[in-house]
């Protein structure tokens, strides 16, 4: 009985906010259960449009200052229905299925939005430009980000490298091949050792990536200053042997927004020299 009382009040709160909104014609207000989405939005020209987001929300620095309605998994169900949003952009493979559930119990409209591979940021943006009227902005910056993109879309010459993503150290975390972050490595001419793996982020032993020999190791954990250091006590791996050992910001590759390209051309940098390394070996 409780949840029902919370459910009405908050379908009473809801409906007040979306018809005072209504009749002072307002400009779409938005809120974002994401980091990447909100990004996006400010890729999008709707920046202004947000009205709340989640923590670590960071991305650009004006996103700082929206207000916070909890974290990318856990959410205040009150806090999001003052805010009177228009839309609420969910993350379709992340956010709980149980909290898009309550926001669409409680009359709000909520914009799933899935970014699985690099080219759907593009769309992503287009989506969110749709859904605040900013579809010029949002379009020209889907196509510059296709045009820059496709800059990265030849093969390499070459065979592929093999490369172990580590995107934490305790325990020790990669992703399998359906990660973003390993499409960037494909791009930029290597394979992930452990694209086979069903978990998306599976933990692996060290054991693991020493039968792996990976010919280079990208990691993208920023609680590792100095990832070399760390994989000095195993010279059996060929990416210690050859010093192709790299690290990668985390915000330039784990997320899905136009920053994807920053990251692309540090990941791309980083195999070119390790190839180089290897040549030199040779």
């Amino acid at each position: 009985m409780a949840a029902l009382r919370l459910v009405a009040r908050l379908f009473v709160s809801a409906a007040a906010m979306l018809a005072a909104h209504a009749a002072t014609g307002t400009d779409v207000r938005i809120v974002s259960l994401a980091p990447h989405l909100t990004a996006l939005a400010f890729d999008a020209g709707a920046g202004g449009a947000v009205v709340g987001t989640v923590e670590y929300s960071e991305y650009p620095s004006a996103a700082k200052d929206i207000p916070r309605v909890g974290n990318a998994f856990q959410v205040d169900l009150e806090r999001v229905v003052s805010l009177g949003p228009d839309y609420v952009l969910a993350w379709e493979s992340g956010t709980p299925p149980r909290t898009i559930a309550q926001l669409e119990q409680v009359g709000l409209a909520v914009v799933a939005i899935g970014t699985h591979r690099i080219a759907d940021v593009a769309d992503a943006i287009r989506r969110i430009g749709a859904l605040a009227r900013t579809e010029d902005i949002a379009d020209s910056a889907a196509r510059e980000f296709e045009r820059s993109l496709a800059r990265f879309s030849q093969p390499h010459a070459d065979r592929a490298l093999d490369v172990f993503i580590q995107v934490d150290d305790r325990p020790l975390y990669t992703v399998n091949g359906d990660h973003i972050i390993s499409e960037m490595v494909e791009r930029c001419g290597g394979r992930n050792v452990f694209e086979q793996l069903d978990q998306l982020a599976p933990v692996v032993g060290v054991e693991a990536v020493i039968a792996a020999q990976p010919e280079v190791i990208l990691s993208t954990d920023d609680s590792v200053p100095d990832p070399t250091g760390d994989w000095s006590r195993w010279p059996q791996i060929p990416a210690v042997a050859h010093r192709n050992v790299y690290a990668v910001p985390a915000d330039l590759v784990a997320q899905a927004t136009s920053r994807v390209l920053e990251g692309l051309e540090l990941v791309c940098r980083d195999l070119a020299e390790a190839r180089r390394h290897l040549a030199g070996a040779g």
